[in-house]
């Protein structure tokens, strides 16, 4: 039973309403009056009248954004069950060392004379990211994963066109992929042509061999991949691409699962974009920002973007080569194909991700690859019973892929599923992905959770189907009855997204939500 307060908390879990529903447009946190004996400069574009915007004052302020927080589900609250997103632990070490004043107080046009020290570990992180890839170069700019994967693409572009063959515009992508790949190939300018996949999971060797062409410009696959599984052909596949004249672009997001374990560039990959936060501990999402270093191969390490660490011959400093560069670079070999961002890249991340990696040393890396591995074949173990799983006769790598196709002849979808474990305290695992796999739940336990944690979440899992099992549909229906927000039309509100407020919505968004 659920008990209702006159006040809406529930114990120490304060009730907040939107900030347009409690604020007033007469409060504020700060008072400052008309600077006086200024002239007015906007021409005749002053406001006529004052804003409608919601005000707290400094306490109401405060009070709003901590119950917010408090809504927040975090991986330093619980175990982060989403898969094929790499949600782990986020060593403090890492924090602090970011938090150095030398690291944390840069600015991106100081001169390059008072940041050699910051040079040094971008080129250092440069060292260990092409030695755990076995790859001779990378770019560290990229901003995140997507553009890491853009980074990729375009380099592979700058190639053929070097080559006289920018006529290569087909780019192969599994039907299995991550929606940017597809979305990154034609923001590049390319063309897509999609791959099957084997009864397996993985991609089908036949149907790739089948559709290359001399018109195909590169490859684009997730090794591990998408639905949890390594591909065993991926060796057979990069000797294919290349010797049709292509390239191969490898979807790092997976990378985690094989860290330490095996060198990408030994599988014949030419690009491969690699998430800082998901395998080397960078926060994610909302503790951002992101970072995507992409690492090239041989045949792609002189079109790298700029701008470039270079060191001055004469003195031995550390310099950024930018486009005013690109001359001197000549004689290098050297043809960068552009510029990925206004800046070189994140430093916070940077100093996490190199603090990440010499704190774990090589032995360490490997072992975070082989415990995320254990973790999410232990889960497998135990759920495998209860539900099922697609590809569940055969080891998992990272990720723990499940269906609803056990439990929805009686009543119960993947969706209610999600929405159950809300009210047990979890934010739920990905839902409906990869497209592959109809009804998919998809789980990455990562290397961080102990066993005993990985057990409660198992626990809870199991519980949830045998109430299936017992005929407990309207369970699942009225789903979620804990959250602040009761089960949201999900559709409506991204077909419909309200965008702007207007006072007076306050009443039919209270109706939206008890509805």
């Amino acid at each position: 039973m659920i008990t209702e307060t006159t006040s809406g908390n529930r114990g120490l879990l304060q009730a907040e309403a939107l900030i347009f529903e409690s604020g007033h447009a007469t409060g504020t946190g700060v008072d400052l009056p008309a600077p006086k004996g200024t002239p007015n400069k906007l021409g005749g574009l002053g406001r006529k009248a004052a804003l409608d915007l919601p005000g707290f004052s400094e306490p109401e302020t405060m009070r709003h954004y901590v119950r917010l927080s408090q809504k927040n589900y975090a991986i330093d609250l619980g175990l982060f069950p989403l898969g094929s997103c790499t949600m782990k632990h986020n060593p403090r070490l890492n924090e602090r060392a970011a938090r150095f004043e030398g690291f944390a107080d840069l600015h991106p046009l100081q001169p390059t004379s008072t940041i050699q020290g910051a040079l040094e570990l971008m080129e250092e992180l440069a060292h260990w990211l092409c030695t755990l890839t076995g790859m001779p170069a990378v770019a560290l700019s990229p901003k995140a994963g997507a553009h890491g994967e853009f980074c990729g693409m375009l380099a592979i572009k700058a190639a053929l066109e070097a080559k006289g063959e920018g006529h290569r515009k087909r780019v192969l992508v599994p039907h299995s992929a991550h929606g940017t790949n597809p979305a990154t190939a034609v923001a590049a300018g390319f063309i897509v042509d999609e791959i099957e996949g084997d009864e397996d999971g993985r991609v089908d060797l036949a149907d790739v061999t089948a559709k290359l062409g001399p018109d195909v410009a590169a490859i684009m696959i997730t090794n591990p991949n998408t639905c949890g599984l390594f591909e065993p052909d991926i060796k057979k596949i990069a000797d294919a691409v290349h010797a049709a004249g292509a390239y191969f672009y490898c979807d790092g997001a997976n990378y985690n699962a094989i860290v330490g374990k095996v060198r990408p560039g030994d599988l014949g990959i030419d690009a491969m974009h690699i998430n800082l936060h998901k395998t080397f501990s960078t926060p994610h999402g909302g503790g951002g920002p992101g970072a995507g270093p992409t690492v090239l191969s041989e045949a792609l390490a002189p079109f790298a973007p700029l701008p470039l660490i270079v060191i001055d011959k004469t003195g031995g400093k550390h310099q950024l080569a930018f486009a005013e560069h690109v001359e001197e670079l000549a004689g290098t070999g050297k043809k960068p194909f552009g510029r990925m961002c206004a800046f070189h890249g994140q430093m916070g991340m940077f100093t996490r991700a190199l603090a990440y990696m010499m704190s774990h040393g090589s032995d360490g890396l490997r072992q975070v690859a082989e415990d995320a591995v254990l973790n999410a074949n232990y889960l497998l173990a135990r759920l495998r019973p209860h539900f099922n799983a697609p590809f569940g006769e055969r080891p998992c790598m990272h990720e723990v892929l499940l269906d609803d196709s056990s439990i929805k002849p009686k009543g119960v979808e993947t969706i209610d599923m999600a929405k159950a474990l809300l009210d047990e305290g979890y934010h739920p695992f990905t839902t409906y992905f990869p497209l592959v796999v109809h009804g998919a739940m998809l789980i990455e336990p990562t290397e961080t959770e102990p066993k005993r944690e990985l057990d409660r979440f198992a626990d809870v899992m199991i519980a949830l189907a045998e109430r299936v099992n017992a005929g407990d549909v309207e369970f699942f229906k009225q789903a979620p009855k804990l959250t602040p927000m009761r089960r949201l039309d999900d559709t409506r509100a991204a077909r419909q997204p309200k965008l702007r407020w207007k006072r007076g919505d306050n009443a039919s968004a209270a109706k939206h939500a008890a509805e």
